[in-house]
């Protein structure tokens, strides 16, 4: 009796355990994890969501990704390029939104495809009519990758490179921002804007562009609305960067008394280090 009842518990037992194994996540490392890189171009952000292969000793170019014949660019679901505004790709307006980013590769050119259907899985549901644009690019030689990879490289406030990197092979997707006309849009809406906007707008002058003149526009306006610390500094900062030394120290002055009675003043040790360096009494 007491030995059926033992084997009983352990039969039980027995089962606990097979139910918390079943119950337990099956998880374990996929051989083409997803991957994603993105990039700011001035206003712009561009986003490529990709599954990364990896070579594993194959042949890939040729091989494992046959030359002639559709490739999703990566693993998994097809490749898929996000951007947050208009760019430019290969001379050709793209508009802002998400695409399926298909290739077809061959050893002297290869064919990238922007499709408007970015939900694929592969290339079983792709359909030409809805390509946005195809264009050609050649592939070149680069350092030997172990797994596929998409970076960005020679950005500039308007203009980048997605280049794809895999097996010893580069091929480069050239993406141009309109920032300039992004920026110039901006602009022109500012008189909308309280003087902080203004001086925003100056200091984007003044740092990225070296515009003083336009810079000291804007500063002009924020003063005129509200004589404070940010656009005394700022306008400071343009006449030293004209030259102007000693006109800027009045502005310099002036910065530090009203910051030093504000409740934020980030600019406090610059303010104190132009007012030594530039030799203000």
């Amino acid at each position: 009796m007491r030995t059926s009842l033992w084997l009983g518990s352990v039969g039980v037992s027995v089962l606990v355990l097979t139910g918390a194994a079943v119950a337990q996540p099956f998880d374990l490392p996929r051989p083409s994890p997803g991957a994603k890189a993105s990039q700011m171009v001035g206003l712009t952000e561009v986003t490529v969501d990709y599954s990364s292969p990896a070579a594993r000793g194959r042949a890939i170019f040729g091989g494992l990704v046959p030359y002639g014949e559709l490739w999703r660019t990566g693993a998994n679901q097809a490749t898929r390029l996000t951007l947050s505004r208009e760019v430019s790709i290969d001379g050709k307006t793209v508009p802002a939104g998400t695409y399926a980013l298909f290739t077809i590769p061959t050893r002297q050119a290869w064919t990238v495809i922007l499709n408007k259907n970015p939900n694929q899985g592969g290339t079983y549901h792709y359909k030409q009519d809805l390509d946005l644009f195809r264009f050609q690019v050649k592939p070149r030689s680069a350092p030997k990758r172990e797994r596929l990879t998409f970076i960005f490289s020679d950005t500039t406030e308007d203009s980048t490179s997605l280049d794809l990197e895999w097996a010893g092979l580069r091929v480069s997707i050239p993406i141009k921002a309109p920032t300039g006309k992004q920026v110039e849009a901006t602009l022109k809406g500012i008189d909308e804007a309280g003087g902080r906007q203004y001086i925003v707008a100056a200091r984007y002058l003044l740092e990225a562009r070296k515009d003083y003149a336009r810079a000291m526009k804007f500063v002009e306006r924020a003063l005129t609305l509200k004589e404070e610390w940010f656009g005394l500094w700022t306008k400071a900062q343009i006449l030293a960067g004209t030259g102007k030394i000693k006109a800027a120290c009045p502005f310099a002055q002036k910065a530090q008394a009203s910051g030093e009675k504000a409740p934020f003043f980030p600019f406090a040790d610059d303010v104190k280090k132009a007012l030594k360096d530039w030799k203000c009494r």
